[in-house]
């Protein structure tokens, strides 16, 4: 079974910057993908970003050149260095990894961003 467990979540005023981490464990295929995705109170589940076992990345345009994801594979853990942060990117963000078979979330943290 695999766990993800986030952490790095907070409050935050506008133009401030958080690192969201998430570490995997248990039994993880080596070719997957893992990413952030949001969801904000009344909106659906939305990506944030991606990157692959290989390093490939992809980010919504609503982030691009504000957010980061890094990965380190011997460790199986993902970040999100957010910059610039916007009240508008306050939600709940979820840790996912994409295996061929599988799909796995994390519990979720919470990013707030006061105006």
């Amino acid at each position: 079974q695999v766990q993800l467990v986030e952490s790095g979540g907070g409050l935050v005023q506008a133009g401030g910057s958080l690192r969201l981490s998430c570490a995997a464990s248990g039994s993880i295929f080596r070719l997957n993908v893992m990413g952030w995705y949001r969801q904000a109170p009344g909106k659906q589940r939305e990506l944030v970003a991606t990157i692959t076992s290989g390093s490939s990345t992809n980010y919504a345009d609503s982030v691009k050149g504000r957010f980061t994801i890094s990965r380190d594979n011997a460790k199986t853990t993902v970040y999100l260095q957010m910059n610039s942060l916007k009240p508008e990117d306050t939600a709940v963000y979820y840790c996912n990894l994409r295996t061929i078979r599988n799909e796995y979330w994390g519990q979720g943290t919470q990013v707030t961003v006061s105006s």
